[in-house]
């Protein structure tokens, strides 16, 4: 019939077109629990109690409400709260089950009163919401791993015993888990604000030497030292390694990585298995970690060595990762260079050629693929005591 409207085959009801998230439902349903709906029934076993207050706790009450519920006592339609969950990293719930809390409520709500007030925009909340998903997400996955591995070690039981026990463990950990969440959150977003916007022009006049304007990266908005440090032979070793001793050795590299790039003031982009990506806000300090990191692996008596490379250049920032040309030829040159060195190009040897901390070897001319000719320039120490780590 012409007069219907389409169907969503999650919703299991006809619905009209999905509104905006600032776009108010006229006829609102009452947040109340269904009656029907029966306690369960039986002796539930010590661990399952815990379980369940440890759930509560978190939740911050016991799960009483349908997404129908929510989304209407919040004033948007099901579809609409549903973009805010699937940027949360929520699985689908159906119609009837009984999977939120008041506390969810609170929280779409706080997200929808942005979008609103014109504060943030549909695509912006989005955005921010799947930051927010994404980063805790893999931060609370890190952090119950590494919980349960202090456990086995330190009390000598078997993994899946530590997994069950953690959830005994756990309710003394979380208030001082949460205050350093929010401290850490604080401190960093006034660094990001500080690199990402207050100090942003300065750069990009730092970036004008030897430059002429029209380099593929000229439109980009944030001038940075790019980085890449890549573990050599990573393959065969871990070819060779039992699944434990594997992870002890790339915690260990991602450990050292995150305290040396933290040391030089710069900012450990992400981590791909053997290889780090990082930034800093001036060639100088891209050059010292990358000397540093070629330096701490070349003497680590567990990991093998590193090859290195740096690119001073133009970047975009999006999603907590960057992009651009900058990036494409430092991993480019982290592939030509020599187990424990450290490869620039040309422009940023310019950079720092008047930096007598550093000693700058222009090196047989490559091509580089995206990117014709190069002449990767090798970078050493000079005077100096260079990055002092503790």
């Amino acid at each position: 019939m012409s007069g219907e409207q389409p169907r969503d085959p999650e919703d299991g009801s006809d619905s009209l077109p999905e509104p905006s998230l600032d776009e108010p439902i006229t006829r609102p349903l009452p947040v109340t629990p269904d009656p029907q709906v029966s306690p369960p029934t039986g002796v539930m076993s010590a661990e399952r109690i815990a379980m369940k207050v440890l759930e509560t706790r978190l939740l911050g009450g016991e799960r009483k409400l349908r997404r129908r519920e929510v989304a209407a006592a919040a004033g948007v339609s099901v579809l609409s709260a549903r973009k805010l969950w699937r940027a949360l990293g929520f699985p689908n719930f159906g119609d009837e089950d009984v999977a939120f809390t008041e506390q969810d409520l609170t929280a779409l709500s706080t997200i929808l009163d942005l979008v609103r007030a014109g504060k943030l925009t549909e695509e912006a909340a989005i955005s921010v919401t799947r930051a927010i998903g994404q980063m805790t997400d893999r931060m609370v996955v890190w952090q119950v791993e590494a919980l349960i591995e202090d456990m086995v070690v330190q009390q000598g039981i078997p993994d899946a015993v530590a997994r069950k026990q953690l959830v005994s463990e756990l309710p003394n950990l979380l208030d001082a888990m949460e205050e350093i969440l929010v401290y850490s959150w604080r401190r960093q977003m006034n660094a990001g604000v500080q690199r990402l916007a207050v100090r942003a022009e300065a750069g990009l006049r730092a970036s004008e030497a030897g430059r002429e304007g029209d380099e593929d990266d000229a439109p980009l908005p944030l001038a940075r030292a790019v980085g890449f440090a890549d573990l050599v032979s990573y393959t065969s070793l871990s070819r060779r390694m039992n699944e434990k001793t594997l992870a002890q050795l790339v915690q260990r590299f991602e450990n050292k990585c995150a305290e040396i790039i933290s040391i030089g003031g710069g900012r450990l982009v992400k981590t791909v298995g053997d290889e780090v990506l990082y930034i800093a806000e001036t060639p100088a300090a891209g050059a010292e970690i990358s000397l540093a990191l070629a330096r701490a692996f070349s003497e680590d008596e567990i990991l093998p060595q590193a090859r290195v490379a740096m690119v001073w250049g133009r970047i975009l920032s999006r999603l907590g990762d960057i992009y651009g040309p900058t990036v494409n030829l430092a991993a480019r040159l982290t592939a030509l260079a020599e187990p424990g060195t450290v490869l620039v190009d040309q422009t940023t040897a310019a950079a720092l050629g008047q930096d007598d901390r550093f000693v700058l070897d222009p090196q047989a001319t490559e091509n580089v693929r995206g990117f014709g000719e190069i002449t990767p320039v090798l970078l050493s120490p000079g005077q100096g005591k260079g990055l002092v780590l503790d």
